[in-house]
């Protein structure tokens, strides 16, 4: 139901911009997010954005990630600026879905990430 695109091979100071689309029976998106896990390493928070539009960053993408999302097409997006070799992962997102009267947590499959030195 959640469907992630964008990731790829970029150099070291580059740019990315992943895309995460909802699909199927949808009442209402609350909360859309991305996290990260890096091999060896414990999911992380990168970024979420409420339904409202207001944002929260992990300190370690702020000034550099934004994210943001278009309701009209259930769509939430992470644009990636500036871009270390400690920002190769693998990124999943994340929505809290509503369906009539009931939200689930959903996931991703996740799109790789990998940052050239």
């Amino acid at each position: 139901q959640l469907q992630a695109f964008g990731g790829g091979l970029v150099q070291a100071g580059g740019s990315l911009r992943l895309a995460c689309s909802a699909s199927g029976r949808i009442s209402s998106i609350n909360v859309m997010g991305w996290y990260r896990q890096a091999p060896g390493k414990q999911r992380e928070l990168v970024a979420t954005i409420s339904g409202d539009g207001t944002t929260n960053y992990a300190d370690s993408v702020k000034g550099r990630f934004t994210i943001s999302r278009d309701n009209a097409k259930n769509t939430v997006y992470l644009e990636m600026n500036s871009l270390k070799s400690e920002d190769s992962s693998i990124y999943y997102c994340n929505a809290y879905i509503c369906v009539l009267f009931r939200s689930n947590e959903y996931w991703g499959q996740g799109t790789l990430v990998t940052v050239s030195s």
